[in-house]
């Protein structure tokens, strides 16, 4: 596995058990639509929250939320779209990024709620 996966995968990890702290509960990790897919899908009392994942080793180059596209955005959306009709559920959908920077000196993990609206 390239360096950069696994980067990836270890902060969805974190992602995951941060959100758990938090109280949220998780429904779906890597939740796939056509070629689309949502890093985790959780729950927070009444609100579906499909959470994007951002995970980088230096801020160098930008905050990793800084990374999330209007291209990407629109993805998502039309996954939990498909993922609202699929289960039939009439909730309210928030759009969150976690954002992490992980390397040798630590790791530092910012929540960012209502990182973006449908559009």
């Amino acid at each position: 596995m390239a360096e950069h996966n696994a980067l990836g995968k270890k902060g969805e990890e974190l992602a995951v058990n941060f959100l758990i702290h938090k109280g949220y509960d998780i429904l779906e990790r890597n939740y796939r639509y056509l070629k689309s897919e949502v890093d985790i899908i959780a729950r927070n009392e009444d609100i579906v929250i499909a959470v994007e994942v951002k995970t980088r080793s230096t801020p160098e180059f930008g905050n990793p939320q800084d990374f999330v596209k209007p291209k990407q955005m629109q993805s998502l959306v039309r996954v939990m779209d498909h993922y609202i009709t699929e289960h039939d559920l009439d909730v309210e959908v928030r759009f969150d990024i976690v954002a992490i920077i992980k390397n040798k000196q630590g790791t530092n993990i910012e929540h960012l709620e209502s990182a973006f609206y449908h559009f």
